[in-house]
């Protein structure tokens, strides 16, 4: 369990991808961890970070930029898998602190990178389904994406989709409004 719940770490990830299969030899690893902390007793987004980590494995594709706006030469100076869990874990303290996405992708990613990378997982166990929790909140009868649950609360997203900073700061809002409706005031 989560030791430290003062604050959440909302986390979307970003993957090299391609339009099809990766060409052989190469494979979806993360490249960009997006990153918003959350202030879980104000209910307040606090910061959003955007943590590139340079691929090993795979290229940056056209398809991949097109989607994400990640251009190869944006990682010139990125630093590892392994720079970047240091940086989680030291600066966020993510191994002790509740955790959440958007679905279960990212939580599978980061457990496959890290055992295929040999790199230590970054978090605890603690890990919050945020788009399970908003279908299950409105009663919806299946999971949607992020744009269409912005759309049904009638908002509107800030930034850039498929990118992992705005991404997370995005999910971290919809996260404040449910936890904020499940409070109760106390007379």
């Amino acid at each position: 369990m989560a030791k430290k719940l003062d604050q959440i770490l909302v986390v979307d990830v970003e993957s090299t991808c391609w339009d099809g299969p990766p060409p052989e030899g190469e494979e979806g690893e993360i490249i960009e961890i997006g990153l918003c902390v959350v202030d879980v007793a104000k209910l307040e987004r606090l910061s959003k970070h955007s943590i590139f980590v340079r691929p090993e494995r795979s290229t940056i594709s056209p398809f991949c930029t097109e989607l994400t706006t990640l251009t190869p030469d944006m990682f010139a100076s990125a630093g590892s898998l392994r720079d970047a869990v240091k940086r989680l874990k030291q600066e966020f303290d993510s191994k002790d602190r509740l955790w959440a996405s958007w679905g279960d992708y990212d939580r599978r990613q980061f457990e496959r990178v890290c055992r295929a990378a040999g790199v230590g997982y970054p978090f605890g166990i603690t890990h919050l389904n945020v788009k399970s929790l908003f279908a299950v909140s409105l009663g919806l009868k299946h999971e949607v994406g992020l744009d269409v649950a912005y759309e049904t609360l009638g908002l509107q997203m800030e930034g850039t989709h498929h990118r992992g900073d705005d991404d997370a700061w995005n999910i971290a809002g919809i996260l404040c409004r449910l936890l904020g409706a499940a409070r109760v005031t106390k007379p």
